[in-house]
């Protein structure tokens, strides 16, 4: 297990002091990345054998919101690989409980013909693999509602949204979803379920179709190319 301190800025916070989603995101991603390096396997590893890993599912679950001002702990372990996929688990928790657990899975490409690659043995020697967090473990499919949608503005990518890899960073779809939000459901308490699953990588100068369908305490948003296919997925329960 992989965790180190870290205190809620200012920065992380919304207007109601609350740790905003995508920085509790933002935290996990950091997590996973020092981690790798740390065990050797991260980018000086991976670089020069062409491979990196692309996420593919997000599902987090918050027990409470973590506060400006609070220091916690963020931590993160593999539980699982098989072939090209890995599965990760991460957690924000306090002395005493965890506040937000979270589950990802992960796919390992070879970057140079855009393929998933296997999991290679010293990967596998590096991380410690740990029995997985008690929390939900939904299929990794959102299903998009057969119903009337409010599409926000057009968000085209600019090169403030890409990381590393030259695409869009996976959390940088989450706040182009939560953006989408009407002003309403941006007030709400606190959202206490996300999913994420990304589907299509956005490059630099593609537009995203933001699509907000709503259903009971579940919001739904679609982020879509101009032709209707769909980058990424995002479902928020409150």
């Amino acid at each position: 297990m992989y965790e180190y301190d870290i205190r809620v800025g200012f920065s992380q916070s919304d207007e109601k002091k609350r740790m905003t989603i995508p920085a509790i995101i933002d935290a996990f991603q950091d997590c996973s990345c020092f981690h790798s390096d740390d065990v050797g396997v991260g980018f000086d590893y991976l670089e020069p054998l062409d491979l990196v890993w692309i996420i593919n599912y997000w599902e987090v679950e918050i027990e409470r919101n973590p506060m400006y001002g609070e220091r916690l702990k963020v931590g993160t372990f593999a539980y699982d690989f098989k072939g090209f996929f890995g599965y990760r688990n991460f957690y924000l928790r306090d002395n005493d409980d965890y506040i937000v657990k979270a589950n990802s899975l992960w796919v390992l490409m070879d970057w140079t013909n855009m393929r998933p690659a296997k999991v290679t043995d010293k990967m596998k020697e590096a991380y410690e693999v740990l029995p997985r967090l008690d929390m939900s473990y939904s299929a990794r499919k959102i299903i998009i509602p057969e119903a009337e949608c409010t599409e926000s503005s057009l968000v085209v990518i600019g090169t403030h949204h890409l990381d590393t890899n030259g695409h869009v960073n996976n959390g940088q779809y989450i706040k182009i979803a939560m953006e989408a939000l009407s002003e309403n459901l941006k007030a709400e308490t606190s959202y206490h379920r996300l999913r994420v699953e990304y589907r299509t990588q956005a490059h630099l100068g593609d537009t995203i179709v933001p699509k907000l369908y709503v259903s009971g305490g579940t919001s739904t948003i679609s982020l879509a190319d101009e032709n209707g296919g769909i980058y990424s997925a995002v479902e928020l329960c409150r």
